[in-house]
């Protein structure tokens, strides 16, 4: 698999990490997400917020006309939600899958707080 190689200077010293590895500590992502299976009615959204806000990100979620979720998250943590939203999600919750796209690094967020839309 081809990995894209990060370097950021870091005071005097080189960082170099790996998109598919970790996270750099002070690189900003985005992510789009869309969750299956049983997500609507069981909190997830609110779950979802909450997870969210743990990891000091910003964006988005909303449930689907199709029973879907699908959101935005921005911030540091972006992998360790991905990871949230792919394996545990809430109490109730049963995911069948999680789907992730435009993966970027961006240069400063577009939202000031993790919201719910309703």
């Amino acid at each position: 698999m081809i990995q894209i190689i990060y370097i950021l200077l870091c005071s005097t010293f080189v960082l170099a990490c790996s998109s598919e590895q970790q996270e750099c500590a002070n690189q900003l992502y985005s992510f789009e997400f869309e969750v299956f299976g049983k997500v609507q009615g069981v909190y997830f959204r609110k779950f979802t917020q909450l997870k969210a806000q743990e990891l000091n990100l910003v964006g988005w979620v909303l449930n689907t006309k199709k029973g879907t979720v699908l959101g935005i998250a921005q911030g540091r943590r972006t992998n360790e939600l991905k990871e949230w939203l792919k394996n545990i999600g809430s109490p109730k919750s049963i995911i069948k899958k999680a789907e992730f796209k435009n993966d970027k690094i961006i240069d400063e967020l577009e939202y000031d707080q993790f919201d719910i839309i309703k």
